[in-house]
């Protein structure tokens, strides 16, 4: 059975970061893309970062380039989304997900064939 697993969140002031790891099973990972995605209350589902597990291409959202970095262990299936400088508007549930098409790096969640549960980040003074 594939299983995504984030870990990771919590809370922490503006400026500050955050590691998110999303720990993958159940599938072949290295023929995945896997995203991260964000859903604030109120607001709809936000494609974040993808890497792709077998090429090594990345994507960020415009809202974060520059201040997030994925990045990925295929020996442990593992996925990481450092988290810098972050401010109040990246409060939201994130969720790591997989898609089977590695030679994208596409953030649009229908893609998506695995979601994790998510972790809830709180940046906030």
């Amino acid at each position: 059975e594939a299983q995504l697993v984030e870990s990771g969140g919590g809370w922490v002031q503006p400026g500050g970061s955050l590691r998110l790891s999303c720990a993958a099973s159940g599938f072949a990972f290295r023929d995945y893309t896997i995203g991260w995605f964000r859903q604030a209350p109120g607001r709809e589902r936000e494609g974040v970062s993808a890497i792709s597990i077998s090429e090594g291409d990345i994507s960020y959202a415009d809202s974060v380039k520059g201040r997030f970095l994925i990045s990925s262990d295929h020996t442990k299936n593992m996925v990481y989304l450092q988290m810098n400088n972050l401010n109040p508007e990246d409060t939201a549930v994130y969720y790591c997900a997989a898609m089977p098409f590695p030679f994208s790096v596409r953030l649009s969640a229908d893609l998506y064939e695995y979601w994790g549960q998510g972790t809830q980040v709180i940046v906030s003074s």
